[in-house]
């Protein structure tokens, strides 16, 4: 790979499990970024530098170009929809998109939902033809039906430990969620070459290790 790439990385467990696909496939990536306070990494071996961002900003970032290319969770891209172009399903921090209520919970008329996501769960209702009045929380959403905020929540689900302990159950999946590696569309066809290069490597770890 020739020329410099910069990668904007998302902080927390999809980090962790995609520097350790990196570094399977060769590419000898710190595993002590991610506990770093700084944001901006070079890693000159490997003629990259890494942009620490949080996960909601990554798509922000390629699109703009600030960044070639990035990695982000398939819930991101799609409630960001983000004009980039997605390379490669890394196949990595898998979860699931989901409605979740109480056990108990019954249909009514216009009702609550509460979401990291707005866009997404907007468009999964209206595609189903009913109408919801969206709520837009950034955290703890899992208390909203249990305070009388919302009815139903739409929310990522990895084990579903949380929901268990809160008394919620999932009542329909959205979609399967993994984590893509993106790239900005003018630094696809500027720096192909490299970005196809790393996308080859990543790819054959992959299917070596499916």
């Amino acid at each position: 790979m020739k020329e410099m790439l910069k990668v904007a990385m998302p902080k927390g467990r999809i980090y962790k499990q995609a520097s350790k696909l990196f570094r399977s496939a060769g590419l000898p990536v710190p595993e002590e970024i991610d506990e770093s306070r700084r944001l901006i990494i070079p890693v000159p071996e490997l003629n990259m530098e890494f942009i620490m961002a949080k996960p909601v900003d990554v798509p922000t970032y390629v699109e703009y170009g600030v960044a070639d290319i990035g990695v982000v969770g398939k819930d991101v891209l799609m409630e960001e929809n983000r004009n980039v172009y997605e390379l490669l399903d890394l196949g990595i921090a898998r979860c699931r998109m989901s409605v979740i209520g109480l056990p108990d919970w019954e249909p009514v008329l216009y009702p609550r939902v509460a979401t990291k996501y707005p866009n997404v769960a907007s468009q999964f209702f209206r595609e189903k033809g009913q109408q919801v009045e969206v709520i837009k929380l950034n955290g703890s959403i899992e208390l909203a039906p249990l305070i009388g905020l919302a009815d139903r929540i739409v929310d990522m689900v990895e084990t579903g430990q949380t929901l268990r302990e809160n008394g919620l159950v999932e009542q329909e999946v959205l979609f399967p969620i993994t984590s893509r590696l993106i790239a900005n569309r003018v630094s696809y066809r500027m720096k192909n070459e490299s970005i196809q290069a790393l996308c080859d490597l990543l790819q054959d770890t992959i299917a070596q290790k499916a």
